[in-house]
């Protein structure tokens, strides 16, 4: 409940870099999903946006909330992304794909202006790694890159859905999740795992967010690079 709270606070204090008119990013999860419910409550009031969804779950919300939708291909301009995350460090680097949606997320926050991360204070670490790096890969190659992954000192699992079927993406791929342990080199992980043929994309986002809203002890840090 504490967190839930923290998540509603971070999500509330996010809406200032939305202004009315604006092309917006919807990030997934559930500190996103806030944002969507307080978005939603703006538009019934009269406030203008257009939205792009980075998953089905967050596109269905959106419907459901009364914010316009449009798609990538018809409109490029995001003015902000505001997204959650796994776990952040000092840099503002970032572990994300909890969720399932990195590829997604990722695509749409790289054509944004600015990516607005909120989080509840559970989210910060001192280095990258608490949280298992969620890794999508196309299921053609998924035991090649498991292997190669695991070659690099990871404990590799498929992911699985909540009924024991294994996790499908929008796209239509499998995820595995990566426990590193401690990774004391986010940009190199992230240039061996690029180069590995059959990932389609990894958790980990590097020096992309612009800004951190935090929830912490009934305040909110702002934390930038």
């Amino acid at each position: 409940m504490a967190n839930d709270q923290e998540k509603e606070a971070a999500a509330r204090a996010s809406l200032r870099f939305v202004n009315d008119g604006d092309l917006v990013g919807l990030g997934t999860g559930s500190t996103a999903a806030f944002v969507v419910r307080l978005l939603g409550e703006k538009v019934r009031a009269g406030f203008r946006i257009r939205g792009i969804p980075t998953s089905v779950k967050t596109r269905d919300l959106a419907e459901a909330e009364g914010i316009t939708l449009t798609t990538l291909n018809e409109e490029q301009d995001i003015k902000v992304t505001i997204d959650g995350a796994d776990e952040f460090d000092p840099q503002l680097n970032l572990t994300k794909g909890g969720g399932g949606a990195l590829l997604r997320e990722k695509i749409i926050a790289s054509a944004s202006r600015q990516l607005v991360i909120i989080t509840d204070s559970s989210k910060q670490v001192p280095m990258l790694g608490r949280f298992p790096l969620p890794v999508e890969v196309i299921p053609f190659a998924e035991t090649l890159v498991a292997k190669k992954i695991s070659a690099l000192g990871a404990s590799v699992k498929t992911r699985h859905a909540p009924d024991g079927k294994v996790f499908i993406t929008d796209e239509g791929h499998h995820i595995l999740d990566c426990q590193f342990g401690q990774i004391p080199d986010p940009p190199g992980l992230a240039r061996k795992l690029s180069d590995m043929p059959g990932i389609v994309e990894h958790g980990l986002f590097i020096g992309m967010a612009s800004v951190v809203l935090m929830a912490k002890d009934g305040r909110i840090e702002e934390l930038r690079r």
